[in-house]
């Protein structure tokens, strides 16, 4: 694993828990000497994570960003190579391909969908990468509560909650990501 792939939130309205979470796993990054592969925001918890990989040294900082963002004054140019998209599609696409490991922390609706899609790849055999919910507070509780509902209206398979696991810490995630083997090819979600 040299590439970690971090989905989080572009706001700057979000309680100091959820900073620390993203400035810790930013600091894990950087003192494995990985990649933090990301949205490329200087905003947020994603503005959070790569400044603290930066801070505390030995990780490189990759953001991969939509031109309209960057029009938008939100990329972080202190990265040390940022990847100038003309879509999110594309922007998502070059994110999956670069990363070896997925950690969603807090975020809003591009958060998430940036997570389904990865997921999704997941069930469809795409890829066997490792995909983690940093669950800060309880803030995807809900998140998994609906995937119960969806288990148990037959939406979804019982055993495809393999596909993620979940941490409340970023040293958890981190631990997770070290120790990850992929298990044995699952079987077709219909």
């Amino acid at each position: 694993m040299e590439s970690i792939c971090v989905y989080a939130a572009s706001s700057e309205a979000v309680d100091a828990s959820y900073r620390y979470a993203a400035q810790r796993l930013g600091e894990l990054i950087a003192e494995h000497g990985h990649t933090l592969i990301y949205g490329g925001g200087c905003v947020g918890l994603m503005g959070t994570c790569a400044r603290a990989v930066h801070a505390r040294g030995g990780g490189r900082v990759v953001g991969v960003i939509p031109d309209k963002l960057v029009d938008l004054e939100l990329a972080y140019h202190d990265a040390d190579e940022l990847v100038v998209t003309t879509s999110m599609s594309e922007r998502k696409r070059i994110m999956a391909e670069r990363a070896d490991a997925f950690i969603a922390l807090p975020g809003g609706f591009g958060t998430l969908e940036e997570v389904m899609e990865i997921l999704v790849l997941k069930q469809l055999w795409y890829h066997e990468k490792p995909c983690v919910f940093l669950n800060v507070n309880g803030i995807y509780d809900h998140l998994f509560h609906l995937f119960d509902t969806m288990i148990k209206e037959h939406f979804i398979k019982e055993s495809h909650k393999e596909f993620y696991h979940v941490c409340v810490t970023a040293e958890e995630a981190y631990a997770y990501l070290e120790t990850y083997v992929p298990g044995p090819v699952h079987g077709k979600w219909f």
